[in-house]
């Protein structure tokens, strides 16, 4: 998974002001890689005013609402940021968090051992 947060880093690094643009870019190179591709993964990548869940067979999802829930426990979580968006004033990596961590109490499949990552483009 390091890898992938490294590629797609030196994606965001290059369009800087167009994550979409940079999704996009890392899709493409995440499926023609023979290595990665075989990787059954999904990675989830967020910015102020777009979320984007992205799979190695090249699929870039953006949800209507933003929010995004990966996995068995991944409708849980959703519900829970949900629910935290509306009655907390909690930030973006703390509701991932908080939800992820209800999720699996409910969820037996979705650990809670989890590390969010905040990527911070050059200006």
């Amino acid at each position: 998974a390091l890898t992938l947060f490294t590629m797609f880093e030196e994606h965001i690094n290059k369009y800087p002001k167009n994550i979409s643009k940079a999704v996009i870019e890392f899709a493409k190179q995440w499926r023609k890689d023979k290595y990665l591709r075989r990787l059954e993964a999904l990675l989830g990548v967020m910015n102020l005013n777009e979320s984007f869940i992205l799979s190695g067979s090249g699929e870039v999802i953006r949800p209507d609402d933003g929010l995004i829930g990966i996995g068995s426990g991944g409708g849980y979580a959703i519900a829970a940021a949900r629910a935290l968006l509306l009655h907390s004033s909690l930030d973006a990596p703390s509701i991932a968090e908080v939800s992820i961590k209800l999720a699996s109490d409910i969820c037996v499949y979705t650990n809670d051992h989890i590390s969010v990552e905040v990527i911070k483009s050059e200006k």
